[in-house]
C-alpha cells in the first residue's frame, strides 16, 4: 500500500472528540483501489465497527478478538472515554471502514512505567489483501508522534499467525512473562 500523508497531521492533538473524524491520508493498493486513513470515527463508521464486531458470520474476527463484547455488548462511549485514538481505513468508493487500528494507555504491569496498547482489525472483504502492514505502521507512527517515549504491547491470540506477523514487522517480540497461558493470549512488547 502506498500511503500519501496529509501535511495537517503534525497540528492534530489526539484523541480527537468522539464522533471526529479526519482525514490525515490517502493510500493506494490492491491494484488501484483507493482509501483514505482517518484518524477518529464518524457516528456512521462508529456503527459499521459494532456491525463487524457482532457479525456471527465472521468466524475469523470472533475466534481472534474479543470485539464482540468491546464493541457490540458494551458502549464504543465507555471505550473511547478510555483516552483511546482510533485509526480507520476508509475504501473511498463505497465509504466501507475497510481496516481499524486504534491505541491508548493500558498497563502491561505494575510497575513498568507508561505503557499503551495496539490494536488492528480488516474486516471482509477487505481482509487478506495486504492492507494491515503499512496501514497500522503508518498509525503506529502518527500515535508515536503524539506519544513519544511510550511502549507498546499487544495480546495476540494463540494461532493468529495474521496478527503475530503483523506485529513482528512493526518490532515487536514475544515476552514470556507476560504471556498467560491461562487466559490462552500472547503478550508481544516493543
Amino acid at each position: 500500500m502506498e500511503i500519501s500523508e496529509n501535511p495537517e497531521v503534525a497540528e492534530i492533538s489526539l484523541p480527537l472528540p468522539i464522533y471526529t473524524s479526519k482525514v490525515i491520508a490517502a493510500a493506494t493498493a490492491m491494484g488501484d483501489e483507493e482509501f483514505e486513513i482517518v484518524v477518529g470515527l464518524e457516528k456512521s463508521s462508529v456503527e459499521e465497527l459494532k456491525k463487524h464486531a457482532l457479525d456471527e458470520n465472521d468466524q475469523e474476527l470472533q475466534k481472534n478478538t474479543t470485539d464482540k463484547k468491546r464493541f457490540g455488548e458494551n458502549s464504543y462511549e465507555g471505550w473511547y472515554g478510555k483516552n483511546r485514538t482510533i485509526f480507520g481505513l476508509i475504501h473511498k468508493k463505497t465509504g466501507a471502514l475497510a481496516a481499524a487500528v486504534w491505541f491508548g494507555p493500558e498497563p502491561l504491569a505494575e510497575k513498568l512505567g507508561e505503557w499503551h496498547t495496539i490494536a488492528y482489525r480488516s474486516y471482509k472483504p477487505f481482509r487478506g489483501k495486504g492492507l494491515m502492514k503499512n496501514f497500522t505502521k503508518f498509525a503506529m507512527r502518527i500515535y508515536s508522534a503524539k506519544h513519544p517515549g511510550v511502549r507498546y504491547w499487544a495480546r495476540i491470540v494463540p494461532g493468529n499467525e495474521a496478527s503475530k506477523a503483523i506485529a513482528s514487522f512493526l518490532g515487536f517480540a514475544v515476552t514470556e512473562n507476560h504471556s498467560n497461558d491461562s487466559n490462552g493470549f500472547i503478550i508481544m512488547t516493543k
